[in-house]
């Protein structure tokens, strides 16, 4: 009987607990029913002669219920505490049972075409899309990816992700030369006239700006004037200098050959070969980087653009009504509408899975198998022993019990067949 408590056993073990106990008073009951009968028809034969037959019954079955009851006490313990050889199987032979169960889980069910054939039938994807296409399931999945992700982004160090991004910063905008490619750049855009919009843009910006803020033209130019000049000629200066200024803008308009936006195409076409060839321009667009990127302010700016991401993504990951999960739940549900309907992505994805899975089973399969190794042998003989006992011992008992059945019985027809052969015995 289990060593261990039983209000520290799982309510399934303790469940088999008083089984394996009500079996054991069966089987307990059944010899010593075979037991009374064969001593009371052992006393009373002579008087009553059919009473022998009984007797030999009784004989066989307690002879049987014996031999069964060494048989199951020996895969256990010793029986009586007698050091019996070939006892005590399981506790003395702990290590060599586990190592025979991990091979055998090896080589029978961790094998490729097995795993194979098993994922094959279970259509994995159609099952998954299935279940995913669910409003609550796929709130479910989104639920948990939002706790994965709060976790990884309070785990992550600022200073350490601050650094990660100087770092990256470095090496992939600060470490390589600018000039060369922005020139390509530039150059190409020029060759395509595709910076004419922006010009557009900036006349048009101009313009709007200009009709909106005509007093900003006033003294500008006639504060200038001498003072005997009348007034009368400040203010008709400032009104020429600001219709000439709007003249010339919307003539830039109108012109796409004006000579300003020809002078723009001919300044960044001059610009494009300069960061290209020029040393003094590449090396002054250099030091400008360098400035820049090397500025506290920047640092810090970066600094808080990581904070604010941050902190708006925990915000949106802790809320189940957000956009973004919300969004992350209509994805889901796509996926699992797809993974349901689509036959291709269906084939894909469990071709992939099982492509996948025979992988790390093949490469693994010893490591896995290795886990129920590992485990027997650090379990202790005893625990061991009350385990597998909880497991078998009910059906163990049912031996024990026909047993007795089948000895009566082999002692009966034992008996009847000398009798027969062989009269007055």
């Amino acid at each position: 009987m289990p060593r261990t408590p039983l209000t520290q056993l799982s309510p399934a073990d303790q469940d088999r607990f008083r089984a394996l106990r009500r079996m054991k008073a069966v089987a307990l009951g059944a010899l010593i029913f075979m037991a009374v009968v064969f001593v009371f028809a052992f006393a009373f034969q002579e008087r009553i002669g059919w009473l022998s037959y009984v007797r030999a019954a009784a004989e066989g079955g307690m002879v049987g219920a014996l031999a069964d009851w060494f048989a199951v006490t020996a895969l256990f313990r010793r029986p009586l505490g007698l050091p019996i050889p070939h006892t005590a199987i399981i506790p003395s032979r702990k290590d060599e049972i586990g190592r025979t169960l991990g091979e055998f889980v090896e080589t029978n069910f961790l094998e490729g075409d097995v795993v194979r054939t098993k994922l094959a039938s279970t259509h994995i994807a159609q099952r998954a899309g299935e279940w995913l296409r669910e409003t609550p399931h796929a709130e479910r999945v989104s639920a948990e990816g939002a706790t994965i992700a709060t976790a990884i982004l309070n785990a992550l160090s600022d200073d350490d992700v601050r650094d990660l991004i100087t770092d990256l910063a470095r090496e992939h905008l600060v470490s390589p030369e600018w000039g060369p490619p922005a020139g390509a750049w530039l150059e190409k855009i020029v060759e395509a006239d595709a910076h004419h919009g922006a010009v557009d843009l900036a006349a048009d910006s101009i313009e709007r700006w200009l009709e909106t803020n005509a007093e900003s033209f006033t003294g500008l130019v006639s504060r200038r004037l001498p003072g005997w000049v009348p007034k009368l000629a400040h203010r008709l200066v400032d009104d020429t200098v600001y219709h000439e200024a709007i003249k010339f803008v919307r003539a830039v308009q109108a012109d796409p050959q004006h000579p300003a936006r020809l002078a723009i195409d001919g300044y960044l076409g001059r610009l494009a070969d300069s960061l290209q060839n020029d040393p003094d321009t590449r090396a002054k667009l250099e030091n400008a980087k360098a400035s820049l990127f090397d500025s506290p302010r920047v640092g810090a700016l970066a600094a808080e653009a990581w904070n604010t991401a941050k902190n708006g993504l925990l915000a949106a990951l802790a809320d189940p009504e957000s956009g973004l999960r919300r969004r992350a739940v209509e994805a889901l549900e796509e996926v699992g509408e797809r993974l349901t309907t689509d036959a291709a992505l269906q084939h894909r994805v469990d071709t992939w899975v099982s492509d996948a899975t025979v992988f790390l089973v093949d490469r693994y399969r010893h490591d896995i198998a290795s886990i129920i190794t590992d485990t027997v042998e650090r379990w202790d003989p005893v625990e061991t022993t009350e385990k597998i006992e909880l497991m078998v011992g009910r059906d163990l008992q049912y031996i024990r019990l026909n047993g007795t059945f089948v000895g009566a019985l082999a002692g009966l027809v034992i008996f009847t067949v000398a009798h027969a052969l062989i009269p007055g015995v």
